[in-house]
């Protein structure tokens, strides 16, 4: 055999399912014969059972009802899912020391250097601001009005203005001269959250 595989090949996995024709006839004969003696075997000791205690059955039903019973475990478990697969295993680390791991990027690390860069840029250029963080903070304001009252500034302007009150209605309808203070944004992310 040659060692040339693609690398779909050595990325696919199937399992292998069992060759029903190599059992033929004779599995499906042991089969059945195998669900017969189980049958007689429950039948046998319902019977011994029930004549302890005192009871009698007919025993056309008695094996009618064992068999039932086989027949429906043979489709449950034919119908059954297969075993669940092992959970993933986790790497072991080392025990967590407090310190903060600036390298790894996650989903809040992001979100936060999506905010922290450009307002440092804006400390030294007032334009930045203007041009960046307060289209954010209109699309903030926006999208709180809308998932909360179901508005928007531009399709009910009047209510929208009532809703946010008159210093942030004015803080993003015209653009501030200067840079605001990180107290003055701070007051002004509270009022949105206050939306």
């Amino acid at each position: 055999m040659s060692g040339s595989a693609s690398i779909d090949d050595l990325l696919t996995f199937e399992e292998e399912r069992p060759r029903r024709e190599e059992r033929g006839g004779r599995g499906r004969l042991g089969g059945l014969l195998r669900l017969l003696i189980g049958v007689a075997s429950v039948v046998v000791v319902v019977i011994v059972g029930l004549r302890a205690v005192g009871l009698q059955v007919s025993l056309l039903i008695l094996v009618t009802g064992v068999l039932a019973l086989f027949v429906v475990r043979r489709i449950v478990a034919a119908l059954a899912p297969g075993p669940l697969p092992p959970p993933p295993r986790r790497p072991v680390n080392r025990a967590d020391d407090g310190t903060w791991n600036w390298t790894a990027q996650d989903a809040l690390r992001r979100a936060i250097n999506g905010w922290e860069t450009p307002l440092e840029w804006s400390n030294t250029r007032p334009e930045r601001f203007t041009g960046v963080i307060l289209p954010r903070l209109v699309e903030l304001a926006d999208e709180r009005l809308r998932l909360r009252h179901g508005i928007t500034r531009e399709s009910d302007p009047v209510r929208a203005r009532a809703l946010l009150g008159e210093r942030l209605w004015a803080f993003l309808q015209t653009s501030p001269r200067r840079t605001p203070s990180p107290r003055d944004l701070a007051a002004i992310v509270a009022e949105l959250e206050k939306i």
